[in-house]
């Protein structure tokens, strides 16, 4: 074990290997790795132009900096005794310069700002990649609802039948509940890439250092200005890990349908068989096993925020050691939103719909019952509350005596002294009829449908555009301090 520079001055002892284990940060460091490699050098770029260290040393630290990234950090010794990745990287840094040179990096700075700042660093690009997966599922559910714009289909509320809407109409509820998700994102985004660099431990330091340098070298687009703030809040991560269990929650519900839909007793979609699988004894089946585990593992970030509540909600102000402990779930977080999204835009853009499967179900079960009971407020100048006891009663009877809605309803009406033509009672009967009449913003009527997704694929493109400027800027952030 190499020269513990962290230890040897205030201590005389060096901690059991549990104890080095159990406190150490080192098996999720991997996550800020190369972020802080750009903050250390963004710093040492500021010590040099305020000539806090001498400019020749500072390029030194610079250029060993970028060939430690380079090599990777499979190639350091990630030693436990040095607690996390800063440290580590930082011995590595005087093995190679010598700790006259070499030691001078840290000038200035913190542990508890600098991890501060790596983590937005390394949170901001990963909610990008997010939001581009995102933005392509939106892309595919599209495509698919103007495919589907006159696909007959049932809505359901209570998960009983309801009324009729066509399959367009159907993913355009998921396009627009995603869109949410993204918005959520991109307005947290702005409270993530703010840079705390500068703050110190908690109350800056006596070096004449340029706060407002660094962010820029960083591409942050503002200051958490109060040092001791700057150090200890995660606010930015519950705010991440918030937007994405409601996503996560929206997500499950998409898996949720795909698998209820594909049942024998639905029958409306089937999941490709790359996204299923078979019983180890019933050889018929056919599993949506992947939709289901998606659904588990997006149960797991609602346990995640509640830990990371749990951790941050009664802490004292500025750094603390529990601090450590949050991100580890964050990173699993984002690698299960990751991950999931992949495996529903694949199930999407594999799906079979059962087109005539939906014209069956929307037919039966009296799902047009509501259009009638409008008809009957529109033709015969009746109130609507009467109108619907009128089609309940018709319905009731039909039920019971096993006959056709329009026959018991032409029945009904004579007893009220109510005239409606059969053709007018025909076409309020008619899915067909019932969904090109709710043309109103949001209805499924196809032409309406097709002006949502028209407007749907306006406000994607700037998202996509502002996602992709955003990320723009962070290669280019990148190559500045790295050329």
């Amino acid at each position: 074990m190499r020269d513990n520079i962290l230890r040897r001055g205030r201590f005389s002892k060096t901690p059991e290997e549990k104890v080095m284990k159990y406190t150490t940060s080192l098996d999720y460091d991997k996550e800020i790795f190369e972020s802080d490699i750009l903050c250390s050098i963004a710093h040492t770029k500021m010590l040099i132009e305020r000539g806090i260290i001498p400019e020749e040393e500072g390029k030194k630290i610079i250029e060993e900096l970028k060939k430690i990234l380079e090599e990777g950090i499979e190639a350091l010794d990630l030693d436990p005794s040095l607690e996390d990745i800063h440290m580590v990287i930082e011995r590595e840094l005087i093995g190679r310069l010598g700790e006259d040179v070499a030691g001078k990096m840290h000038t200035g700075r913190s542990r508890n700002d600098q991890v501060a700042t790596d983590i937005r660093i390394a949170l901001r690009e990963k909610v990008l990649l997010i939001l581009k997966k995102l933005i392509d599922l939106e892309k595919t559910l599209l495509s698919l609802a103007e495919y589907h714009r006159e696909t007959l289909f049932v809505g359901y509320t209570h998960l009983q039948h309801a009324q009729p809407t066509t399959y367009g109409h159907h993913l355009l509820s998921y396009v627009s509940m995603l869109e949410r998700d993204i918005q959520r994102l991109l307005e947290g985004y702005k409270r993530i890439n703010i840079s705390p660099l500068g703050c110190g431990a908690m109350a800056t330091t006596g070096f004449n250092i340029d706060r407002e340098r660094t962010m820029e070298l960083l591409g942050f687009e503002g200051l958490i200005e109060n040092s001791m703030d700057g150090v200890s809040t995660r606010d930015f991560i519950l705010e991440t890990m918030a937007a994405l269990s409601i996503l996560g929650t929206n997500l499950s519900k998409i898996c949720e349908e795909l698998i209820l839909f594909s049942t024998y007793e639905f029958r409306v979609v089937e999941l490709s068989d790359v996204y299923t699988s078979t019983s180890s004894i019933m050889p018929q089946k056919k599993n949506p096993d992947v939709a289901e585990i998606a659904r588990a593992k997006l149960s797991t970030l609602n346990g995640n925020l509640i830990t990371v509540l749990t951790i941050l909600k009664a802490l004292p102000n500025t750094y603390n050691r529990d601090l450590q402990e949050v991100t580890p779930y964050l990173w699993q977080s984002v690698y299960t939103v990751l991950d999931t999204l992949d495996m529903i835009e694949g199930m999407i853009k594999t799906l079979k719909i059962n087109m005539e499967r939906m014209r069956e179900l929307v037919g039966s079960n009296y799902s047009t019952a509501t259009e009638l009971a409008d008809t009957l407020v529109r033709e015969c100048n009746i109130s609507f509350r009467s109108a619907h006891g009128i089609v309940g009663e018709a319905v009731r009877r039909a039920i019971e005596e096993g006959k056709d809605l329009a026959d018991v309803i032409e029945e009904i009406l004579e007893r009220y002294n109510l005239k409606l033509e059969r053709e007018k009672i025909e076409r309020a009967l008619d899915p067909m009829e019932n969904v090109k009449v709710r043309k109103v913003i949001g209805g499924p009527a196809p032409e309406e449908v097709r002006r949502a997704i028209r407007s749907f694929y306006t406000r994607v493109e700037d998202y996509e555009k502002d996602v992709e400027n955003k990320l723009k800027k962070i290669k280019d952030v990148k190559k500045r301090l790295l050329e």
